[in-house]
């Protein structure tokens, strides 16, 4: 399994005030020791490098991020992500663009969402995206 993980996950774990427990980042950690696959976008980086204050802090996020493949969306995908959208509004669930387009990202390449963002898991219920672990996450967050 490879992982796209959203900006939320990265953000828990690139945290240094707060030891965080939850069960996103320690996948994300073991992912990271080489069981999984990591993939990423340069959305994603440029949501974590927006939230992150200070030169150290983004010059570390982006050489951390250096050694992971990213993703590069094209045409197909801009259009895709927006019938993505439109499906899951119709649905009743709000997706925003980029949520859309990260959405469509994993459903072209196969990838699984490592996320503790819900709107994706209620995307994921309109369209094949797989969030990771879809028993897991709808236990814990019902």
């Amino acid at each position: 399994m490879t992982l796209l993980v959203d900006t939320s996950v990265w953000s828990l774990a690139l945290r240094r005030d707060v030891m965080v427990a939850d069960p996103e980042v320690q996948e994300l950690k073991e992912a990271l020791l080489g069981t999984r696959i990591v993939v990423t976008t340069g959305l994603i980086l440029q949501e974590l490098l927006q939230g992150f204050s200070g030169p150290k802090a983004q010059t570390q996020i982006v050489e951390h991020f250096a050694a992971l493949p990213l993703l590069q969306p094209d045409r197909e995908d801009y259009i895709k992500a927006a019938a993505v959208r439109n499906t899951c509004r119709k649905a009743g669930v709000q997706l925003g663009t980029v949520d859309a387009l990260l959405a469509q990202l994993c459903i072209r390449h196969d990838l699984t969402l490592l996320t503790t963002d819900k709107d994706f898991t209620h995307a994921a219920k309109h369209c094949p995206l797989r969030v990771w672990p879809a028993k897991t996450r709808a236990t814990r967050n019902a």
